[in-house]
């Protein structure tokens, strides 16, 4: 058996929107995982501005390291590298964890591995459910993001099957809690009023579902429209909103496509597992009706517990330990944040890192870690 201290230790840096995430793994095991979060601050704006983010990562930053470290137990000249989201995501907000990772990396003398968001949410499962499967089936789901991708290799080869051509899953549910005058975010708040509702009440459309439409792409821009609209005929004629049921609708909605066009791809690619991450996996109905429909088609569900499905520094740091176990190509000192970051690209890897290394871990020896 191996010893579990020859398992790489990595510590991961989250910070493509508002939750400064810093997580520490040894292989796929999780000694911490340490989030500060700056939603509130985004709540009276309804949405997150992409300022107000970035300096809240500013101050967040070290204060998150600190305390990571202290919950896993580990001094950070124990590392074996350092991993950080490189993109997708707001621009600004991703700066401030990429200049950290190097600042740390460079003092500390340890590999560099600027990693892929979504990539990082697929990989967060290992340390859920162990290693993944080859090839690992995903649905993707957040406020930015409604992905189909199939990975032979999380390290290296992601393959995008589909994706929304509009409005993702998440976006939706945000901006029809506005409508409903349920504060931000959205998610959370329809799925508990959904539960009280029923989802059969109302008829709204399913995005994308027709025999001509693309058969893994999403659609969420005429549902959330055609919600709108209802909810405000209803305003107009004087009657009270059933908020209960339309969020029950809408979700019910949602759900429904997102689950058909993932078991539909495991089956039309001969996949028997699928994988579901990203924000919205932490909705209630969403993993009831998707263990439902897989159990029905013969598809083992891995899904993680809802708070590593939200953006999390550990599902960084997992992927970052698979790109040391698999010694892959750190990334070099010039690592940008890359907010269209391509998810074919699950880590962006450098050209001459022998070199900057030694004459790093020269110039560390002597630095604030010595």
């Amino acid at each position: 058996m191996t010893d579990s201290r020859d398992e790489p230790l990595v510590l991961g840096i989250e910070t493509s929107c508002d939750e400064t995430g810093v997580g520490i793994v040894r292989g796929t095991t999780l000694l911490a995982d340490a989030v500060a979060s700056s939603v509130d601050e985004h709540a009276r704006f309804g949405g997150v501005v992409p300022e107000v983010a970035s300096r809240a990562h500013l101050e967040a930053m070290i204060p998150t390291i600190q305390r990571a470290l202290k919950d896993a137990g580990v001094s950070a000249r124990d590392l074996d590298g350092i991993a950080v989201t490189a993109g997708p995501g707001l621009a600004g907000a991703l700066l401030v964890g990429v200049s950290a990772a190097k600042a740390y990396a460079y003092a500390l003398g340890k590999p560099l591995y600027g990693v892929n968001h979504l990539a990082s949410h697929i990989c967060v499962d290992q340390l859920e459910h162990g290693p993944l499967p080859e090839p690992t089936m995903a649905l993707l789901v957040s406020g930015g993001h409604s992905s189909l991708l199939l990975s032979s290799d999380i390290t290296s080869d992601v393959r995008p099957l589909g994706a929304t051509i509009d409005d993702a899953a998440g976006e939706a549910f945000d901006k029809i809690a506005r409508v409903l005058n349920l504060g931000f975010p959205g998610g959370p708040v329809i799925d508990r009023y959904a539960k009280e509702g029923d989802p059969t009440a109302i008829a709204f459309p399913r995005g994308l579902t027709g025999p001509r439409d693309p058969a893994y792409d999403f659609s969420f821009s005429g549902l959330k429209t055609s919600v709108a609209r209802w909810i405000e005929a209803k305003r107009a004629a004087g009657e009270e909103v059933p908020v209960r049921d339309v969020s029950a609708s809408f979700q019910e909605a949602v759900v429904d496509v997102l689950t058909r066009k993932a078991v539909r791809a495991c089956k039309d690619e001969g996949v028997d597992h699928l994988m579901i991450g990203g924000g919205v996996a932490a909705n209630s109905r969403l993993r009831a009706l998707a263990a439902e429909r897989c159990e029905a088609a013969g598809i083992r569900l891995r899904v993680p517990r809802p708070k590593l499905c939200t953006d999390n520094g550990a599902m960084v740091a997992a992927l970052g330990a698979e790109m040391v176990a698999r010694n892959r190509t750190p990334s070099d000192w010039d690592l940008s944040a890359d907010s269209s970051l391509p998810v074919t690209d699950p880590h962006v890897p450098g050209h001459s890192h022998d070199h900057d290394h030694d004459h790093v871990h020269e110039v560390s020896k002597e630095n604030l870690y010595s």
